[in-house]
């Protein structure tokens, strides 16, 4: 599971096929409320705020 900015998804659908070997899932983290978990502000690779959930 990766939260990243919109210029890394390539990269984390990369490296999920890599480790997975199956296609992910996109969630968009604007439009989409958890009740159990708060995602990470900031994208896994850089700075920028963090806007697709790569599941």
């Amino acid at each position: 599971m990766y939260c990243v900015c919109k210029q890394h998804i390539e990269t984390a659908l990369d490296q999920f096929l890599d480790e997975y070997e199956d296609a992910p899932d996109l969630v968009n983290l604007k439009e989409t409320e958890f009740s159990d978990w708060d995602p990470p502000l900031k994208c896994a690779h850089c700075e920028a705020p963090a806007e697709v959930l790569v599941v």
